[in-house]
């Protein structure tokens, strides 16, 4: 069984395909410049937003990455970091300019195109005014209001699932867990880190993002800037006949916007690593199908729905301040950096830098039912809408499969695991389990192989699961006997 389950998360997961499956061609020196952009992008946020050395990139950022990119990745030079100018350069071909990534305040890091010359660095998106810094993390109350109780119930019984979540084999043969983090309640139950991390170590989120993106679009929506269900969700789809304008936000949170995605959706590496704008590559693809009839699980449909905010709104500042002022900060998510294009658009699909403690602050405001510190900060019914399986699907035949609710994954039909239970899920292993009924949140990082074994997710949160119901049990037999010893004394 749990063989059969790993088998169909990696299904759900859509494992990245071949080079060929990538938007576009294929030629070699396409791809020596993608990997010198994957080496550069990688090198330069996690040199300067997650505060790493060159070799602990090496180990974790650079290592096991596509296999399609392996081979070109050798033939790319050692990065070149210009602490002055923020910069990460990597050659890739003799007479061609370097792959660049820059790093600006608030914005993380952003790749150039493939051709730019250094100097194209100026011209990126800066905020106006000072950017909020990262900061010590070191509170047990992750979620907002939280009554602090004895967690040492919990904790002790954590100790096992959890310490078996780094061995590399008990969930998932050759996995990497980086970090794991529990909250019940709000309050932080149990924690660890892999060596050379910690609290504020902020990580890529790869997919998880997507789920960050539709929690923002949540945000906007409170505050009456969008509309799920009005067409024409960005102004590229609005000339003429076109049938795109039929598109909604719907569609795009659901990933039935019925756009040619490529072979599987979930390679865009000419957006992630080749320095398109999301306005060269997510929102000009023509219709395959009908808007909502398909579910295929597509960047594009994430980065087109950030891209009908930013037009919404139509103030840059104000749009790369939002995620911040309107959600992140809120909920004191403040060691987290959405990364942009050179454009300015959020690659909010994947493109992500957050600790593990901010993302479990993430699924604790869906704990919280939208809710923080007094203040509704998601619409009335948001929960349910993002949990709730779209009208279009992924194929569910095989009884280890996932469903799909808006830009979060359901596990709604796994033995031992309450059904209104969701989740965001990432490449390379990141996962955020949301459990409102258990009042539960678990979150575990990794640097799994990209293509190698699967963590079991579903394994692990059925554990997590027990162990809280006998720290459960221990808590209340802990109350009853000092209960017993205080009428024991009074007498």
């Amino acid at each position: 069984m749990r063989r059969l389950l790993l088998s169909a998360l990696a299904t759900v997961l859509l494992a990245p395909a071949a080079a060929s499956a990538q938007e576009g061609g294929d030629t070699e020196i396409m791809q020596k410049a993608l990997a010198a952009g994957y080496k550069a992008l990688f090198t330069c946020s996690g040199t300067y937003t997650a505060n790493k050395s060159l070799n602990e990139i090496e180990f974790n950022e650079l290592d096991g990455i596509y296999t399609d990119y392996r081979e070109p990745m050798r033939y790319t030079s050692e990065p070149s970091i210009n602490d002055r100018n923020r910069t990460v350069a990597v050659r890739y071909e003799r007479g061609e300019p370097p792959r660049i990534a820059a790093w600006r305040e608030g914005f993380g890091c952003s790749l150039l195109p493939i051709g730019a010359e250094p100097g194209a660095a100026d011209w990126l998106p800066r905020f106006g005014g000072t950017f909020p810094k990262q900061t010590s993390d070191v509170s047990t109350a992750l979620g907002s209001d939280v009554k602090l109780i004895d967690a040492q119930p919990y904790t002790m019984r954590l100790q096992t699932p959890v310490s078996y979540a780094f061995d590399g084999s008990t969930y998932g043969n050759g996995t990497r867990t980086s970090a794991v983090v529990i909250l019940r309640d709000g309050q932080l139950v149990a924690e660890r880190y892999a060596r050379g991390l910690d609290a504020t170590t902020p990580q890529r989120t790869w997919s998880v993002a997507k789920s960050l993106t539709a929690t923002i679009i949540g945000a906007a929506l409170e505050q009456g800037m969008m509309d799920l269900d009005y067409p024409a969700l960005v102004e590229n789809w609005t000339a003429g006949g076109d049938p795109r304008r039929e598109i909604t936000l719907r569609n795009a949170l659901q990933m039935a916007s019925g756009l040619d995605s490529g072979v599987t959706g979930s390679r865009t590496d000419r957006t992630y690593f080749g320095g398109a704008r999301v306005t060269d590559t997510a929102i000009v693809n023509p219709l395959e199908v009908s808007p909502g009839e398909r579910f295929k699980y597509a960047n594009y449909d994430t980065l087109a729905a950030m891209r009908g905010l930013r037009e919404t709104m139509d103030d840059d500042q104000r749009f790369w301040r939002f995620p911040y002022e309107s959600l992140l900060h809120k909920i004191g998510a403040l060691n987290t950096t959405l990364e942009t294009d050179w454009g300015g658009d959020f690659i909010s699909s994947s493109q992500v830098w957050m600790t593990a403690r901010d993302m479990a602050r993430l699924g604790q405001l869906y704990v919280q039912n939208g809710y923080w510190a007094g203040e509704r900060i998601l619409p009335q019914g948001w929960v349910d809408f993002v949990s709730t399986p779209g009208p279009a699907q992924p194929d569910r035949s095989d009884p280890g499969s996932f469903g799909y609710g808006a830009s979060f994954w359901l596990l709604d039909r796994f033995q031992g695991i309450p059904s209104d239970t969701f989740a965001g899920i990432g490449n390379r292993g990141q996962y955020m389990v949301i459990i409102p009924s258990m009042k539960l949140v678990i979150v575990r990082r990794g640097y799994d192989l990209a293509e190698g074994e699967r963590f079991d997710i579903v394994s692990f949160t059925r554990d997590v699961l027990a162990a809280v119901a006998q720290g459960d049990s221990d808590r209340l037999e802990a109350q009853m006997r000092a209960s017993e010893a205080e009428a024991e004394y009074n007498d």
